[in-house]
Formats: structure tokens, sequence, C-alpha cells
């Protein structure tokens, strides 16, 4: 048995974290939140079935968000599978014809499916996209970086210019787009991008209110490995002068949330996505979660 002032306890608990989300509800109602998709969560079934219930979560109070992902892990997987070694240079994948067959049909047919299908499992429609979908993404070849100069890195890029259309489409009849991280040059050549920095652009031409970030920490370290210099906030100029010395890791992590308010995105977060529904915490409540980016 359980007392009942036990059960009292909780249901006040309960309505005052309802309650402390009506201020955020009313102010997200109706906006974007465009939401990148990493890390853990991406292989941990539990994460993602709740990374998914988030999503439905945000859909059904009004809220309209966007997913962007990756998928580093499952490529790697599947390229060993076939008997692909995978080859990373300056940190980057280094990506010829083959292996980008590989990216689009893991990226598109993989994870972008399972993850449309736990939104919709949880109750809410979808729609799965890619760079390719409508001139959603264009993009540039680009080169890797060392101490030792440049690198050639295939079949890689960085997205340059972004065509919302089918995005704010799909948010008009009410779906959670979910959208891979591959996009064509202008001469069609198929290139495999960085999907924090595809985030950030997509953030910035629909116009978002938030670009989310999901890592595997719990946020950005003024001093890292210092546990107690974990940040909470930063400004844009602060991170500006903190970029140079990050870990490699979290560079692209931190250049895409500085592009998306520096591209006039009133905020950007990194969350740790270990954490069950973190997406909600960080929107929800006055603590949040991660860190925050602000100008």
């Amino acid at each position: 048995m359980i007392p009942a002032n036990t059960d009292q306890a909780l249901a006040r608990l309960k309505a005052e974290t309802l309650i402390e989300s009506l201020d955020w509800l009313r102010e997200f109602h109706g906006r974007i939140v465009v939401v990148k998709f990493g890390g853990n969560a991406m292989v941990d079934e539990q994460l993602q079935l709740a990374f998914a219930q988030d999503m439905a979560y945000l859909r059904f109070v009004g809220i309209k968000p966007v997913v962007v992902h990756g998928g580093g892990p499952q490529i790697t997987a599947r390229l060993a599978e076939i008997g692909i070694e995978s080859e990373f240079r300056a940190g980057m994948r280094y990506t010829d014809e083959k292996t980008m067959s590989v990216v689009r049909d893991v990226l598109r047919n993989q994870i972008s499916k399972n993850l449309a299908d736990l939104i919709e499992e949880s109750g809410a429609q979808t729609v799965v996209l890619s760079g390719e979908d409508d001139s959603l993404f264009r993009a540039v070849k680009v080169k890797g970086h060392t101490s030792e100069g440049e690198v050639d890195l295939g079949l890689v890029g960085e997205v340059k210019t972004v065509n919302p259309r089918a995005v704010l489409q799909a948010l008009d009849q009410g779906k959670v787009p979910v959208i891979s991280s591959v996009a064509p040059s202008n001469s069609g050549q198929l290139l495999n991008v960085n999907a924090d920095l595809a985030a950030s652009a997509l953030a910035i031409a629909l116009g978002a209110d938030k670009l989310m970030v999901l890592t595997d920490v719990p946020g950005l370290y003024a001093n890292w490995p210092e546990i107690d210099s974990l940040l909470s906030e930063i400004s844009v100029e602060e991170l500006t002068e903190l970029m140079p010395k990050l870990e490699s890791g979290m560079i692209p992590k931190m250049e895409a949330c500085l592009r998306a308010v520096q591209g006039g995105v009133p905020k950007a977060h990194i969350i740790d996505g270990r954490q069950p529904h973190s997406i909600l915490l960080e929107i929800f409540t006055k603590a949040g979660v991660g860190t925050q980016v602000t100008s």
C-alpha cells in the first residue's frame, strides 16, 4: 500500500510541473523548433522512443518540431557489413561514390524511416525528407584541414542554400518533418553534409525560434574536463573567443549554434541526449538543461 499523503505529494508535484510549463507553452505555441538528432540517442532504443514521444508531444501542444539527423555509427556498421572500411581524414568521413550510396540509403531508408515510424506510433504524423527533395538543400564540396594543410574528403560538402518550402508545407499539414543530411551540389552531385551545420542553416531559413543539438555530454565546458566549468549559458561573443579551445567533436555543434544565433535564431542549445525527454526539460522548465547560446 502507498500512504495517501505520498499520493497527494506526487500529485502536487505533477501539477506544479504542468503549471510551470504554461508560460513556455504560451511562448512557443505555433513556433518552429529545429532539433538535430544525434549521439547516443540514435543507437539506444529507449532514448529513441523517448525522443519520438517528445516530438509528438511538441506537435500536439502546438509547437512545430523539425528533426534533422546524421548517422555516423549506422553508416560505419553498414559499410563494415559489405566489406568497406571507413576512412576518416581530418576527423571527417572520406566519402567516395560507393560510400555515398551507402550514406544515402542508411540515412533515409533506415534512420529516417525508423524515427518517423516511432513518432507516428506516438501519435503524430511525419514526412521523410532529405536535402535532395524539392531543392531543400544545395551544397558545395569542402576540404578537410590539418596542421599539414588541406585534405581531400571526396564527396563531402556543406549546405550553402536552403529552400524550406517542403518543410513549411509539411508543418502546415501538421506533420513532423524528419530530414536526412545529404545534399546535391549545383551540378547535381550528391554530397554527404554535416548534420549539425545543416540543421543550423535550416533553422535560419525557417525563422525558427530555437535550434536544439543533442550531444553525449551535459553541455559546453569552459575548461574541459573540469566538471565544475559546465556553462548553462554563453553569448555569441564569448563562444567566438572559446571556439579555438574546444575539443574537435564539439566544434561543429557549437559552430552550428553560433551560426544559428548570428543568422537570427533567438536561441540555440546543446543538450544531453542521454537524458530521456531532455527536449521537454529544456523547453518547459525554468532551469532547462544543457548550454544555451544567445546573442
